[in-house]
Parts: C-alpha cells; structure tokens; sequence
C-alpha cells in the first residue's frame, strides 16, 4: 500500500475504487457538500485536534491498553492480545467517532444530533456525545434489538435522547438506518446525521474511518513496547467496520501481519440466516453509497441475521469491499454457535465479558491460535458484553 493511501482513498468523489460515493437526492448532496468541506477545514485545525485530543484523554479515557491473555494463549495455543476497547468511555469503540462527529456538529452550528442504532452501543455513545455538547439527540431503534439490548435503550434514555423505536419490516438495523435517514431528510439544516460506521454517502465512511484510527495508531504502538514485534495476525468483527478499519489502519502497510475481518455465519449460510455480506454479497448500492450487499431477486437488500444486533446489516463498509478485492484483508465468518462459545471462554478464562459482536472475533482468534501456534494475534475487543447478559442467558443459559 502506497504510503499516501489515505490521502489516496477515498478520491475527491468518495470512491474507494469503484466502491462508495455519494447515491443520493440533490438536495442532500448541498448538505453533504457542506459537512465535507467543514471536516475537511475543521479538522485540520490546532483548535478542532486540540480539542478531540483533550476529549480523548480526559473524558473518553484513552489510551486503552492492551492485554495478554495469558490463561486462553495457554489453553489454545498462540499468543492472544487483546486491544481493550471495551475499557473506552461508555464500553465501546463508537465514542471515538461519535465524540469526533458532535465536535464538527457543534462548530457547524447543528442543534441536533440523528443516527440508527443496532446492539445501542452507537446510540448511547452519540447520547453521551449529545449530553457532553448540549445537543438534541434522537436514535432510531428496531423493536427487535430493542427488546435484545433492553439495557442499552434505558442507557440512552437516561443520557437525555429520544429513543424511536422502528417497527416495519424485520424492526433491525437495517431498517433503523431507513427510519433515521427519513427523519434527517426532514430536517438536514439544523440536524445532522451521525453515521453510527464506516457506510452512507461520503464523506462518512471517511470521517468515521480517520476518527476511529487511533484505535490502530495507539495498539500498534503497545504491541511493539510490549513484544518488540508487530502481532502475526489482526482481527476485527465486521457489520459495518468502524472498529475493524480503525485498527487496520495502521497495519495496512505492513506486509507481515495478515488482516482478519470477521463477518456473522448466522445459523447457517444454507437458510439464508447469516449476514455474511462480504462471503456471499455482490456489489450494490444501499443508504447512499455502493458495497458488497446481500439482495435479494429483485435486487433489493435481503433479509439477515446475526446473533450479534450490531452486525446484522446487509452492507458494508466501502473501504472494506476496496481492502477485499485487492487482497489487503481476508473475510471470513464465524456462526452463532462459536460465538457463544468465544464469549463464555473469554469470559471464564480471562474474566472478560465481550460484546456479542466483538465475541465473533474472539471465536476466530481461538482458531487461528490453534491452527498457528507460533504467532501472536492481536484482537480488537470493540466492546463489553454488558448489553447482551440478559439476552444471552435469556436464549442460551450459563454453561455447565
């Protein structure tokens, strides 16, 4: 990878390649146009970084560390890192773009802050965002993961948002990201929509890419104080890719770590219950932009399915599709089945409860160390587990 890449991808349009852009109205595109340029002016400056530097540290608690898992390295082999960014402000990684898009919100002179939610990790950062800049917030929820992620929906009430629950079609995240779109549509001035990953119309899949890279920046620099070598391998879930291209961004460039991004097999990819849209999707446009998508046969995005509410979505991140058809990144899945399991072994052995979404990629890390027993593996746990304890003991129960 050229050493400009990110001043290479994406181009002035948006694209990654052929993938991204901006597919929507004419007028939005005016609005669209004015966060661009205000990104683009904004954050170059000592004051707008001043800031989101102080926020970061301050506030949100960064650096997170990284984390040896000793008593699981042991059991399966490998050396297993994990880069904790369940330890950020509020369990997640999606404070550090939602803290990133309210300060450019609040210089622009917006009065409130719109998004969709999937497992509620994005919708009660952008609340805590809201609350932090004296912002209006307002997610847009499907009934289905509301009633999954109950926790997280009283979070963002209690944070001062307006929770709207989304009850047409399959009440997911898919439809959560129609609703709240709809919503912003009515309003574009005085609201903006904070994209909740690297997907939409550009500039977002940009903005919340460069916000989320210090996710990367600060785990390169600790894996190598800590081992004086860079990890074999890097793995990160995928439903949209905030938290995976946040921390492969700083190993693109470095031929001799091997890339994972670990999408949901679902039940199964033979009924259709999956959301494994970078195995089995094929390019089209969804919510303004161009990705691999699973559709169905009328072109339109199919039904998906995902144990973890902040993966099912059937698009990706453009720059994902980019970094898979050039061979940066490999794409793999993991099903329900291994990611229950991940979740209890992680939260047994090293006492630490993933996010169901972050699990995904605990469950692929455990095979790798069983396949490689030599390397270290680097895992981006982008969340805690919180969220999903009374769902998963709900459909699951507790191991013997």
């Amino acid at each position: 990878m050229s050493k400009n890449y990110f001043k290479k991808y994406p181009n002035k349009e948006g694209f990654f390649n052929e993938y991204g852009g901006a597919f929507i109205p004419p007028h939005l595109e005016v609005e669209m146009k004015k966060i661009n340029d205000a990104y683009y002016s904004i954050s170059k400056s000592h004051k707008f970084i001043s800031e989101l530097r102080n926020i970061r540290k301050h506030y949100q608690g960064r650096p997170t560390p990284v984390y040896h898992c000793n008593r699981l390295s042991n059991k399966y082999g490998g050396q297993i890192y994990l880069k904790r960014e369940d330890l950020n402000h509020t369990g997640a990684h999606k404070l550090n773009h939602c803290m990133g898009e309210a300060l450019l919100a609040k210089h622009m002179g917006k009065k409130k802050l719109i998004a969709e939610t999937g497992a509620g990790q994005h919708g009660v950062a952008l609340a805590t965002a809201a609350a932090y800049f004296g912002l209006e917030c307002e997610i847009h929820m499907g009934e289905v993961d509301m009633a999954k992620e109950h926790p997280n929906v009283q979070r963002m009430k209690i944070l001062g948002a307006t929770v709207v629950p989304v009850t047409h079609g399959l009440k997911t995240l898919k439809e959560a990201v129609d609703s709240a779109f709809e919503e912003y549509l009515k309003d574009p001035i005085n609201t903006i929509y904070c994209i909740g990953s690297v997907v939409g119309p550009h500039p977002f899949p940009m903005m919340v890419r460069d916000f989320q890279r210090v996710v990367g920046i600060e785990a390169k620099e600790q894996f190598f104080d800590m081992t004086g070598e860079l990890p074999d391998s890097v793995v990160a879930c995928v439903g949209g890719g905030s938290n995976a291209m946040g921390i492969f961004s700083a190993f693109l460039e470095n031929e001799e770590c091997t890339l994972y991004g670990i999408e949901p097999a679902g039940k199964s990819f033979e009924t259709g219950e999956h959301a494994a849209t970078m195995t089995l999707g094929t390019p089209g446009v969804i919510h303004g932009f161009k990705c691999y998508t699973l559709q169905d046969e009328d072109g339109n995005p199919a039904p998906v399915h995902s144990i973890a509410s902040g993966l099912d979505y059937p698009g990706v991140g453009p720059e994902h599709c980019m970094l898979k058809d050039l061979k940066k990144v490999t794409y793999d899945s993991i099903n329900d089945k291994e990611c229950i399991d991940a979740f209890f072994e992680l939260s047994r052995l090293e006492g630490i409860i993933p996010a169901l979404e972050s699990a995904h990629a605990v469950a692929y890390a455990l095979k790798l160390a069983k396949k490689h027993p030599q390397q270290s593996i680097l895992v981006n746990l982008s969340g805690r587990g919180d969220k999903d304890l009374d769902y998963v003991i709900d459909t699951f129960g507790l191991p013997k």
